[in-house]
């Protein structure tokens, strides 16, 4: 897919001069970012003949020249603009966006995958600061500071709260886990084992390179969106959510179950609340109550012990990961 560089274009090497060459330590800085032509944009779509074409455009003038669109077997002109637009087009396999990203994953030859969505909503432009840290993330997100007006209300609501659960569970700290920009390192997608088919798949993914490596985000703009919207606030909210948890399960077992374990602490503080205020209103010490509520207290203790500790460990892991990374 690739071409060889051509004057101006990105991947170009120039002659320099022996004073003009950069010194080692001047190398070592500029170690972590990669080249446009190391990058593959990926772009997923269905019916999206209103959009594909803009973001098409923005990938070329922002100088990616790997173009590859994942068609969902659309009826409308998106694969005859992609085609027109110098992109390959393949037709996916698999049910959904997951079917689209499998299919993406098994197709793409360079070291990595920028993607985005076909419907105009993201820049390609806004990558650029994204390749800058690439050799040091297996993941880079995108997530979408500027522009949230764009974003229905219900859905900013929904993504603010599924990017909270979603670092609980996993122990992170991002900030946008449902964006659909994002820079990925191929190579780490040949393991993933994708269980959603529906618009959890961002997430999934998310939380499968949360677990085996690092992942961060870069602020990026978010425009309106061109053409039908797909997703339903409420149906595939919730279904993300459920998903989030299924996916915590299978990923990060010991937080998950420890996280829900400190929950204890709510009815054993109702229980002793009680057990209190009837011994001091009513002048009755319920014992049995008040051992009840000592023990639930006592298990969400050992839970939350658990939860901190897992955390801690997780971040000592990747300390010593970027150090060895480092050296």
């Amino acid at each position: 897919m690739a071409v060889p560089s051509s004057p101006g274009m990105p991947g170009e090497l120039e002659e320099v001069s022996m004073s003009e060459r950069p010194s080692a330590g001047a190398a070592a800085l500029t170690r972590q970012g990669i080249t446009r032509d190391e990058v593959t944009v990926v772009i997923p779509t269905l019916n999206e003949e209103e959009g594909i074409g803009k973001v098409l455009q923005g990938a070329k003038d922002a100088g990616f020249r790997n173009l590859l669109v994942v068609d969902g077997f659309s009826t409308d002109k998106t694969v005859a603009i992609s085609k027109d637009m110098g992109a390959v087009v393949v037709t996916q396999h698999g049910r959904g966006k997951t079917g689209a990203m499998r299919t993406a994953f098994e197709r793409v030859s360079t070291p990595y995958a920028l993607v985005l969505d076909g419907d105009g909503t993201y820049d390609p432009k806004d990558a650029l600061a994204m390749l800058e840290h690439a050799r040091k993330f297996d993941m880079i997100i995108g997530s979408r500071s500027v522009g949230k007006e764009n974003i229905p209300g219900l859905n900013r609501f929904g993504n603010r709260v599924i990017t909270r659960v979603f670092n609980l569970l996993f122990g992170t700290s991002l900030s946008d886990v449902c964006s659909g920009m994002y820079l990925v390192r191929v190579g780490k997608t040949k393991t993933l084992d994708f269980i959603s088919t529906s618009f959890s798949t961002e997430v999934e993914l998310v939380g499968q390179m949360a677990s085996q490596g690092e992942v961060t985000d870069v602020p990026i703009t978010y425009s309106k969106r061109l053409g039908k919207q797909k997703l339903s606030a409420w149906r595939d909210g919730s279904r993300i959510l459920a998903d989030l948890f299924r996916m915590a399960w299978r990923y990060n077992p010991a937080l998950l179950f420890s996280a829900i374990g400190s929950l204890f602490a709510i009815p054993a503080a109702g229980v002793l609340v009680w057990v209190f205020y009837e011994a001091v209103r009513q002048r009755v010490f319920h014992s049995g109550d008040a051992l009840f509520g000592v023990m639930l207290m006592v298990v969400a203790a050992q839970a939350f012990a658990v939860t901190t500790i897992s955390v801690m460990l997780r971040r000592m892991e990747r300390r010593m990961e970027r150090r060895l990374g480092q050296d």
